[in-house]
């Protein structure tokens, strides 16, 4: 082995001498400066508060106790003309040489001893407000900002002020504005070896919580559970403010790690909560409890876009689903959801949902498998070209055993149906043969069917209860209107909300609504021919009138069978707004010109699918005359104001998925146009637009069909025949191909 020359070695001792040499001169020179440089530090951080945030920082003394250690007494930060925002009487704080060394802050010791921090908002005035105004950024070269660097130094921040030791005694955090207060006392806080444990009296000891857990900032492991003494963890200013009444046993989060590599930061971590009870008017009419819930989230972040990674897990009770999120920023807008929940016991599904969601359904017992799943996709610079596919399929064994609280099968016998007004229950209605008002399928004139079939839900006899492409114009049009505008409730959903629902508006009698209708469509629960019976005999036709029956006499005194073409499309016009009937109609029994387009749409799409005769003369419009004794009734209205009120929908939302009533003076015809026929343009546009609307429907339906069926001849040419005899691969096959042809039958039923 060849020796190292003995100069070279000299050398390098002399290097490193002189090394330590000019380190040790540089430490002496800064430890005997430090006291000038931090008192330069808070000169300048002081003078930056001030400037950036007019915010008065006052600071009693600040002196180095230690090599890295800095003490500080009597902290103020007041905001200028707001109150008092924070204050501390004593508190030390020393950082890690080594990474400081490298230029980063990292907390090694915190020690704080009676703090306060006060945030106020009183007649619209905050003392910390100053937290949302924009930085100036006179530097700015008008690159874009880089998400994945930003949460990735952002994160590393945040971990490296949180210390490895921290002794806390005394820190109250208090709010105030003007209908709610709340004060909390961290009376303990100490982080020692890895292991964190707290004590918070809440409003002046009303309930003391407890943060504890595995607090290991630097290996980027965090484990740390909040919960209460003898109670559950709720905030009385949470239901004050926002109507919200929110609480739980045990809030558990958990950071297990992050990387950044390739321009993108992945955050491992997950939350769950035990026995959390919710309870809002808009979310449901009783308290909602989920025992358990969790998620394991895998958050990532790139150059410009956030997302949950679909290898993510939403855990409810025995129902597990993978999520997938993502929002993209720039160059334009992008929203991405994907749940899928696989293939699942059906009853593991039903026992997942939380206690007091569903009125309905609670208790049903089913057996067999089903599979959600939901597809969304929007580009904000292409917002009609919105991808939207929600749909949950079953297998053949599935089939319900029990019903829950509702016979979702009281329907197909005669049942005593009580409408509801404003949470008042009305006189009840007796469905069924024998009841005065009842009115059989077959003695409901066809006209009447027809037109509200053609307004409501044209497609009624072939879909299973949804039509996706009218839900998805539905979210498309809210979203452009930024508020819920368009309805998309097929017949099926308006029975069913109307037979088994309350009338409250909440998110949880949605669901239930879809899901009810599902169940019922799906399996066959009833025949089409009754759910339209059914319908036409429960629905508000006017205020207190229920029924088709109790319509046609209340507004022309004519039995079912009796009503005209005419009197058909006004009964049509009025079910997304039954109250304002009446003011369809002027004094003398006519109706207001302001229905002539809707008349000439419904009647032009009726007579085009040969249900009725071509007409010139708006189909029927001039020969609808109301009931003589009602029209004393009817005091002289602004035109204007009239259309207005009936062009609302009701408290509800009856608005189906045809067409909705339109309110337009209908303009007179020249001589050219009284000589030639001319259309009404507007009624033409219209149904033109609906003619488009249904053939790209086709269209997007068979593409469907054909991938559908591509797929399980793929499926079935690989069966996996690894130890399966001939007899079980042939079952399998066979399995699939009747599987593949449910869903293409699915997918042609669907056609308008």
């Amino acid at each position: 082995m060849r020796r190292i020359n003995p100069k070279y070695i000299r050398i390098a001792g002399i290097t490193v001498l002189i090394l330590v040499v000019i380190m040790l001169i540089g430490g002496y020179v800064a430890y005997s400066k430090r006291e000038v440089l931090l008192q330069k530090a808070i000169y300048k951080a002081k003078a930056k508060a001030k400037r950036d945030y007019n915010l008065d920082v006052k600071i009693g003394s600040a002196r180095f106790t230690g090599l890295s250690t800095v003490a500080f007494t009597d902290i103020t930060v007041v905001p200028f003309q707001r109150d008092s925002l924070f204050s501390v009487k004593d508190f030390s704080v020393s950082v890690k040489v080594l990474p400081l060394i490298f230029g980063n802050i990292k907390l090694a010791d915190v020690i704080l001893q009676n703090g306060r921090l006060n945030l106020t908002s009183i007649k619209g005035v905050k003392n910390f407000d100053f937290l949302f105004k924009k930085k100036k950024d006179t530097t700015s070269t008008g690159n874009k900002v880089d998400l994945s660097e930003l949460s990735n130094n952002l994160i590393n921040e945040v971990l490296y002020k949180i210390p490895d030791n921290l002794s806390l005694h005394n820190f109250l955090v208090s709010f105030v504005d003007d209908s709610a207060r709340l004060k909390m006392l961290a009376q303990t806080a100490i982080i020692k070896n890895g292991k964190l444990a707290s004590t918070i009296k809440v409003d002046d000891g009303a309930a003391t919580w407890h943060i504890d857990g595995k607090m290991q900032p630097s290996d980027k492991d965090i484990d740390v559970h909040l919960y209460a003494d003898g109670k559950k963890v709720e905030l009385p200013i949470i239901e004050k403010k926002f109507k919200l009444k929110l609480n739980f046993d045990t809030l558990s989060t958990r950071l297990s790690n992050v990387k950044h590599s390739n321009g993108e930061t992945k955050v491992y971590g997950s939350w769950s909560v035990r026995n959390l009870l919710l309870n809002h008017p808009g979310l449901s009419v009783s308290d909602i409890v989920i025992p358990n819930g969790s998620v394991d989230a895998n958050v990532f972040v790139g150059t410009n876009y956030i997302s949950l990674d679909s290898s993510s897990v939403i855990h409810l009770k025995k129902l597990t689903a993978n999520p997938y999120l993502k929002y993209t920023l720039n160059p334009v807008k992008i929203y991405e959801v994907k749940v899928n929940t696989g293939w699942v016991n059906a009853q593991d599904v039903f026992d997942s949902f939380p206690t007091g969601m569903f009125e309905s359904l609670d208790g049903i017992q089913a057996t067999g498998k089903l599979n959600y799943s939901l597809n969304m996709f929007l580009n904000w610079a292409h917002i009609d070209d919105m991808v939207f596919d929600s749909r949950l399929q079953k297998d053949k064994d599935f089939r319900i055993v029990k019903y829950g609280r509702a016979d979702l099968g009281k329907l197909n016998k005669t049942f005593v149906y009580t409408p509801y007004e404003k949470g008042k229950a009305m006189p009840p209605h007796t469905i069924g043969p024998g009841a005065p008002n009842f009115t059989p399928l077959e003695q409901i004139s066809p006209n009447v069917r027809n037109a509200v079939m053609t307004a409501e839900d044209p497609s009624f006899y072939t879909n299973r209860g949804f039509v996706d492409e009218s839900i998805r114009k539905s979210f498309i049009t809210d979203i452009k209107e930024k508020k819920f505008k368009r309805g998309g409730s097929t017949i099926s959903m308006q029975l069913i909300k109307n037979a088994f629902l309350s009338r409250n508006k909440t998110l949880s009698r949605k669901i239930e609504e879809i899901l009810i209708v599902w169940l019922i469509e799906n399996n066959r629960i009833m025949s089409k021919n009754r759910m339209l019976e059914v319908y036409f005999n429960i629905i508000e036709w006017g205020r207190g009138i229920y029924g088709i029956g109790e319509a046609a006499r209340y507004y022309f005194g004519k039995s079912p069978s009796e009503l005209s073409v005419g009197e058909s499309i006004y009964l049509a016009s009025i079910v997304p707004n039954p109250k304002a009937g009446l003011y369809a109609f002027q004094p003398d029994g006519t109706l207001r010109q302001g229905l002539h387009g809707y008349f000439n749409l419904i009647g032009r799409l009726m007579a085009g699918k040969g249900l009725i005769a071509r007409d010139t003369n708006a189909y029927g419009f001039y020969g609808v005359r109301l009931r003589e004794g009602l029209r004393r009734t009817i005091a002289p209205i602004d035109t204007a104001v009239a259309d207005s009120l009936m062009h609302q929908t009701d408290d509800d939302n009856n608005t189906g998925i045809g067409v909705t009533p339109v309110f337009e003076e209908p303009k007179h015809p020249n001589f050219f146009q009284r000589l030639f026929g001319k259309k009404d343009t507007t009624a033409a546009k219209l149904e033109k637009k609906i003619e488009e609307t249904n053939d790209a429907i086709k269209t997007r339906l068979k593409q469907e069909i054909e991938k559908v069926k591509a797929d399980y001849k793929l499926r079935v040419d690989n069966v996996d025949t690894a130890g399966k005899t001939k007899k079980e691969i042939k079952a399998e096959k066979n399995r699939l191909k009747d599987e593949g042809k449910e869903k293409v039958k699915e997918l042609k039923d669907r056609m308008p």
